[in-house]
């Protein structure tokens, strides 16, 4: 038998790929071992496996095992597990008998990260909004700087693109402008910042026509409270292969409603009954990639909301399209509840 820590990495086959999702968020390693009930290997989902089987058409409430990869590395000893993890910075091992049966997996113990891949492309970051769903802290300090752990969440967002090379940052700044420059004035050296500062407020899409006729390339574009655990060099391929204009990265939010609910039919009839239902729906993270010519197609001045000018572009009929992730994958700092969440992903406290 499988010890009860490992359970946690291990579902059974009768899963649904919502409630495998479920799973891998809560293990936080970001795969899931699939076995039949008797613990006899089927394969692994991992955040990428769900995300692959979602674009190709396949649905939340679908069995486990149309998802799942069945090509996985295993081992029959210890050392064969650790040897093969270590090789290729695998997420797990799973270790099995002559039968396939799994008897244990190895997570990696002295796991150490590989280096990320250089992508090279700007950042924009939209950091002039007055942050009202964080008030009061943010009476007294721009959203940007509210502090997460020992860093505020923009250093937080420029330092995870950072990992990727990721050195160009462009931030559009308007409320308490003069405090952000000059928190950065004292960092000097650690980032390339280019400042852009909107004279009214342009909502969140509408400060990028600062940026016509100065960037010419692909860029990330994301508002100030949103981190990204995801693989960043995987969300610019699927960008480029596409050949879309936007790809808006959305995370799937899971809501567990606390009553029974009720469908009514005619007469007062009662048709169907739910007790505590869960629904999954995917939501904007407000994190981007946007091809240059987009920009082109705004209106200086004017306020707007970038999921408006995503419209605008669908409109036109040109590729737009969405990169799912996880919910354990993005944090977002934008109501005071995250804040405590964001720190403990962070910093494992």
């Amino acid at each position: 038998m499988i010890n009860s820590e490992l359970q946690k990495f291990i579902g059974h086959d009768n899963l649904t790929v919502f409630q495998a999702m479920q799973r891998i968020d809560a293990n936080e390693h970001g795969i899931l071992i699939i076995t039949s009930p008797s613990d006899k290997l089927i394969g692994s989902l991992s955040d990428g496996d769900v995300r692959r089987y979602l674009l190709s058409g396949g649905r939340l409430e679908d069995n486990v095992t149309l998802a799942t990869n069945k090509h996985l590395k295993t081992a029959y000893s210890y050392d064969e597990a650790v040897s093969l993890f270590h090789k290729k910075n695998y997420i797990a091992i799973p270790l099995v008998d002559e039968n396939r049966n799994i008897v244990s997996i190895y997570l990696g113990n002295e796991r150490t990260e590989l280096p990320k891949p250089p992508i090279h492309i700007p950042v924009v970051i939209n950091a002039g909004g007055k942050g009202t769903r964080l008030e009061p802290y943010t009476k007294i300090l721009p959203k940007p700087l509210i502090p997460v752990g020992e860093l505020p969440i923009i250093e937080h967002i420029m330092r995870r693109f950072q990992e990727y090379d990721c050195q160009e940052f462009h931030i559009i700044v308007n409320y308490k402008k003069q405090i952000m420059k000059g928190y950065f004035a004292e960092n000097e050296g650690k980032y390339n910042i280019i400042w852009h500062e909107e004279e009214k407020m342009l909502g969140t899409g509408g400060g990028l026509t600062l940026l016509k006729g100065k960037i010419h390339e692909t860029f990330f574009f994301t508002n100030c409270d949103n981190l990204l655990m995801s693989d960043y060099d995987s969300v610019i391929r699927f960008h480029k292969k596409n050949q879309n204009v936007v790809t808006m990265i959305c995370a799937y939010k899971n809501i567990q409603i606390p009553y029974g609910v009720v469908e009514m039919g005619m007469n007062g009839s009662i048709e169907e009954m739910k007790e505590k239902p869960q629904f999954s729906f995917l939501t904007n993270t407000g994190i981007y990639v946007v091809e240059p010519e987009v920009l082109e197609d705004m209106e200086d001045g004017i306020a707007i909301g970038f999921p408006d000018v995503v419209g605008m572009q669908i409109a036109k009929g040109r590729n737009v399209a969405v990169y799912p992730v996880s919910e354990n994958e993005w944090l977002d700092m934008g109501q005071l509840p995250e804040l405590e969440r964001m720190r403990k992903k962070l910093y494992g406290e």
